[in-house]
């Protein structure tokens, strides 16, 4: 099987007066398509550090990253965008849904800055449960319902790799088992998944659970 991330060495570092704080430091890590990768460690082990240096949200000190065949360390904002737009869905312990559109038009927003099909959104809702919400608004909607939407947002521009922080942060339990359950099915179909979790059950479910602390990757 084919990697589709690499990372060499890459670490993060901030100025703090004379000293360097270092968020991350020389994480390696492989991951083949179509793996489910759960980071697990303490607040401030640098797992949403990395998470957004995998999703190219971040860029790092030093060290190489190769996604999907592009060495990403050194590209230009512009470049970045296009990687991502390309590449990777985001989905966030926050939904972040916009509270005057629908359901089908906070799923289609990746959409418009693209000029692409808007096509997709029905099929999309589907996949996740949520056909009946078409034309709702997120206020009429559960925590759990919103989050699915968040996650056919991230979806609908066909993404090569999930990543998701915190998914089920902000959920109860009932919901939190319905966001495990599609996640299940997600890597069924074959998505790429990386997630950052607190929550233990969810993190059993991937392939591959890497444990970071002090912003090193301790097991992987």
């Amino acid at each position: 099987m084919a990697y589709i991330i690499k990372a060499e060495n890459l670490s993060k570092s901030y100025k703090r007066g004379s000293e360097t704080v270092y968020a991350l430091q020389e994480a390696n890590l492989v991951i083949n398509a179509g793996e489910f990768i759960s980071i697990v460690g303490p607040s401030g082990s640098g797992k949403t550090t990395f998470m957004n240096m995998l999703g190219c949200l971040d860029t790092p000190s030093s060290g190489g990253y190769l996604l999907n065949g592009t060495q990403i360390a050194g590209l230009k904002e512009r470049d970045l965008v296009k990687v991502r737009q390309e590449n990777i869905g985001f989905v966030f312990q926050q939904f972040y849904l916009l509270p005057t559109l629908t359901v089908k038009e906070n799923v289609e927003l990746p959409l418009l800055f693209q000029n692409k099909g808007l096509n997709r959104s029905k099929e999309i809702l589907e996949t996740v449960g949520l056909s009946h919400r078409y034309t709702h608004l997120p206020k009429e909607l559960s925590g759990g319902e919103m989050q699915r939407v968040a996650i056919a947002r991230a979806l609908i521009n066909s993404p090569k790799i999930l990543l998701a922080d915190e998914p089920t942060g902000n959920l109860d339990t009932k919901n939190s088992e319905k966001v495990i359950t599609l996640f299940r099915e997600l890597h069924r179909l074959g998505l790429t998944i990386i997630m950052v979790t607190h929550n233990p059950e969810l993190a059993r479910i991937a392939d591959r659970i890497i444990t970071m602390t002090d912003g090193r990757i301790k097991t992987a």
